[in-house]
């Protein structure tokens, strides 16, 4: 599938930025931590709608500040 290009998810980022840490998102956002650690080290291979959605508003941020797009460097 990498022949489309990948999805990032920056949620380490926003965690680093807000100085929240895993436990605490964990706790507010109603995710077990495992999945968390996932997330914030690109593990995933689905993403679930209503988490972005709890992680967005947690975060008070837009989709396009959680998730990047990269292309393919195939052509």
């Amino acid at each position: 599938m990498e022949e489309y290009g990948t999805i990032k998810i920056k949620l380490d980022e926003l965690l680093k930025k807000s100085g929240m840490g895993k436990n605490k998102l964990s706790h507010r956002a109603e995710m077990q931590r495992t999945q968390i650690s996932h997330y914030c080290n690109n593990e995933f291979t689905r993403l679930d709608t209503d988490v972005l959605a709890r992680i967005c508003a947690i975060f008070d941020c837009k989709i396009e500040d959680l998730l990047e797009f990269i292309p393919s460097e195939k052509k």
